[in-house]
């Protein structure tokens, strides 16, 4: 089946926990990763996503491909490994209140995902390809994979996004330039938070670098400013987009909220402005919710993350 969005990506097992880990107590066990969380996303839209990776053998592995297909994204082209576990993430909450994360990756399943293994799910057919950053910060292999991909799919005729999505616990900055600015030239939409433009592109500000992505042949850059909400450039025109206003619960996942809500746009073929606001819709959704992609919309529930704050859908 051709897919609206094929991601790549490793999905994981999450145990989130109530206070600091070394204290035990009370936990919760889902799923997490950045690509998945937006298949999900995608496919709660009601578009059609295609996840693939590499999970163990293994429990953990079953309960990521269960979540998945119960979310209704398609997992035909997922690897399975015996010799390897799936990706473990504990979340805690540290002094002061501040949540940290702790991966357990090195040597996953995820790993030493190869392009042959990929190739399946790219040659299947796809609309565009969604990437991020985190997927080639797991080792030569996924990122020759990821890469690949990107050729292929921009070969293809599909669009290609990357949302940078910089994991500073699983390399440095230095590994991320050299890694991601050669996909720019088959980047057709790129992601990225204020700060991590400098991974992409030179210059002396966001104006320099956004130009210099446009130089290299990216159609359109969309910035992400959490609270202050978010901006969209391309060869023709610029503009901000405000946040929506809701009680923050939980700001995890919510860059991948907003990126599917930006591709979601583009899928249905909304404006420039458009793309942006319902990116802010999914990213306002995720943050009021607790969990990675738990408080994700479907598209009935659309028109009423867009009512005025207070209103009440009646």
């Amino acid at each position: 089946m051709r897919a609206d969005v094929l991601t790549i990506g490793e999905a994981m097992v999450t145990v989130r926990c109530a206070g600091p880990l070394r204290l035990g107590g009370d936990s919760r066990v889902s799923t997490a990763g950045a690509e998945a969380n937006v298949a999900i996303a995608l496919s709660r839209l009601g578009h059609t996503a295609r996840w693939t990776g590499a999970l163990g053998n293994d429990e953990p592995g079953e309960l990521v491909l269960r979540t998945l297909r119960a979310e209704g994204v398609l997992t035909d082209h997922v690897v399975r490994r015996t010799d390897a576990p799936t990706g473990l993430l504990l979340r805690d909450v540290a002094a002061g209140g501040r949540a940290r994360v702790h991966y357990y990756r090195r040597d996953s399943a995820a790993s030493t995902l190869s392009w042959d293994e990929v190739r399946p799910a790219v040659d299947a057919g796809q609309a565009g390809l969604h990437l991020t950053g985190i997927t080639p910060a797991l080792g030569p292999a996924p990122l020759e994979a990821v890469a690949a991909a990107a050729r292929q799919a921009h070969r293809s005729g599909a669009w290609v996004s990357l949302d940078v999505n910089h994991r500073s616990l699983l390399w440095s900055g230095e590994e991320a330039v050299r890694a991601l600015r050669p996909l720019l030239p088959y980047v057709t939409v790129l992601v990225a938070s204020d700060d991590e433009l400098a991974l992409v592109a030179d210059g002396d500000g966001e104006r320099d670098r956004v130009a210099a992505l446009l130089d290299a042949g990216v159609e359109e850059v969309v910035v992400k400013r959490g609270a202050a909400g978010a901006s969209y450039h391309d060869a023709r025109t610029s503009f901000d987009v405000p946040a929506r206003r809701v009680p923050v619960v939980d700001v995890v996942g919510a860059g991948d909220a907003f990126t599917a809500g930006y591709l979601s746009g583009r899928l249905d073929g909304l404006d420039a402005y458009g793309r942006l606001e319902r990116a802010t819709l999914l990213g306002a959704a995720s943050v009021a919710c607790a969990g990675d992609w738990e408080g994700l919309p479907t598209r009935a529930e659309l028109p009423a993350l867009a009512l005025p704050e207070g209103e009440t859908l009646r």
